[in-house]
């Protein structure tokens, strides 16, 4: 097997590995609102929180910058808590082939500076891994093309759930909205309580 696919799938089993069940939880808030006909708008803002991973990935695999793991754990449920608060305040056209307008691009936003943050967190993890590469270019980019893929699959499966609940049970959009977020919210803020627990034990 190649460098470039043995990197790919060390990425794409990183992001689905239910351990590091945190950066799934944020796809999960992520994609919350969206119904399985905005496919395209839900990958373009997973796109963008692969655009902003990317960069602080590679910044810190490269010693660029350097972030205490202990804040970045911290951080981490932080965004996740706070894309479930945007959830919560969100009010859904009638349509669902409507896009949802208001926030539009405050979500994009939050996307690119939230992936910077769990960037940083994924560095961790790869810094080992690249320590006997003569180059890092090849490998990272494989690794983030991994990622990519594997957030892909979450999210399909996130909307073909949310497509089944609407569209077969008769859910609310709303309701699932509410009923997801809210769990999503309350599995991050015990990471949270986990993350301060470790940091001051």
């Amino acid at each position: 097997m190649s460098e470039f696919l043995i990197y790919l799938k060390i990425g794409y089993q990183h992001i689905t590995d239910l351990n590091g069940f945190d950066h799934l939880l944020f796809l999960l808030a992520l994609c919350a609102i969206y119904s399985l006909q905005q496919w395209k708008e839900v990958l373009l803002l997973v796109t963008a929180f692969t655009l902003g991973h990317s960069i602080t990935l590679a910044l810190a695999t490269q010693e660029i910058i350097e972030v205490d793991s202990d804040l970045i754990e911290f951080l981490i449920p932080v965004t996740i808590i706070i894309t479930c608060l945007v959830n919560f305040f969100h009010r859904f056209r009638k349509s669902i082939y409507n896009s949802p307008k208001r926030g539009k691009w405050l979500r994009y936003i939050l996307a690119v500076v939230f992936g910077l943050v769990h960037g940083l967190g994924f560095s961790n993890y790869l810094k080992g891994l690249l320590g006997s590469e003569n180059s890092i270019l090849k490998p990272l980019f494989a690794f983030n093309i991994g990622l990519e893929l594997g957030q892909i699959l979450i999210v399909a499966v996130a909307l073909m759930v949310n497509f089944l609940l609407i569209s077969g049970f008769n859910v609310k959009k709303k309701t699932w909205n509410l009923i997801l977020s809210g769990t999503v919210l309350g599995m991050s803020l015990m990471l949270i309580i986990d993350s301060i627990k470790d940091y001051f034990v």
